[in-house]
């Protein structure tokens, strides 16, 4: 059983296995094993002083992915997943974390949660300010460039992308809402029925 001490059993044998998975079971042999002096056999198995762990009270319905038979004994409670966003991650664990559709879900929901903060943001009169809080003000008063140049770093290849991504959004949504704010304004001069067509007389 998981988290037990006990190994759990396996539901194919050695042999099986190395039939069916080309390259399972080459550090079966000792020789093989660099770190084999290093290991002995504890007794105790693991050295702890239970034979299952206490399990963390669950106050609300945790993400459980579909391999495991139940909920992990310990996890985290720090950011408990709500709106839209957390919607969106309870539905991913529908799927097999062996699955794109899974951890696909899973980051779109992260880019939904931030937009979600962007907009409580605004909401509470203090707005975040994509110019200090993303890093880009950093790039003109650290050296953002010069310490990137000549140093031979694997960074900069996706450097091109960096403003797209994080100024991309942004400029996405002011130009929403620009084009919303014009069609208002548009609609309270003009009327509903007008076509918007102005005839000198």
């Amino acid at each position: 059983m998981t988290y037990a001490p006990h190994k759990p059993p396996m539901a194919e044998s050695p042999d099986e296995l190395r039939k069916r998975i080309p390259g399972w079971g080459v550090d079966l042999d000792p020789k093989d094993r660099p770190s084999v002096p290093k290991l002995q056999f504890q007794e105790d198995f693991t050295g702890a002083h239970w034979e299952f762990p206490e399990r963390q009270p669950e106050k609300y319905p945790r993400e459980r992915s579909v391999e495991h038979g139940m909920l992990t004994p310990v996890f985290g409670t720090a950011q408990p997943p709500t709106g839209v966003s957390g919607a969106i991650r309870r539905y991913a664990y529908h799927y097999s974390e062996g699955r794109a559709v899974h951890w696909l879900l899973l980051m779109f929901a992260d880019r939904v949660d931030a937009w979600e903060h962007h907009l409580t943001s605004f909401l509470a009169l203090r707005p975040d300010n994509p110019i200090t809080e993303t890093g880009v003000k950093a790039e003109f008063t650290h050296h953002g460039v010069r310490s990137r140049l000549g140093q031979h770093r694997t960074d900069l290849k996706h450097l091109p992308l960096d403003p797209v991504i994080v100024a991309g959004p942004w400029v996405a949504a002011a130009g929403a809402v620009y084009a919303g704010a014009r069609s208002v304004a548009r609609w309270r001069t003009w009327g509903p029925t007008d076509t918007g067509r102005c005839t000198s007389r």
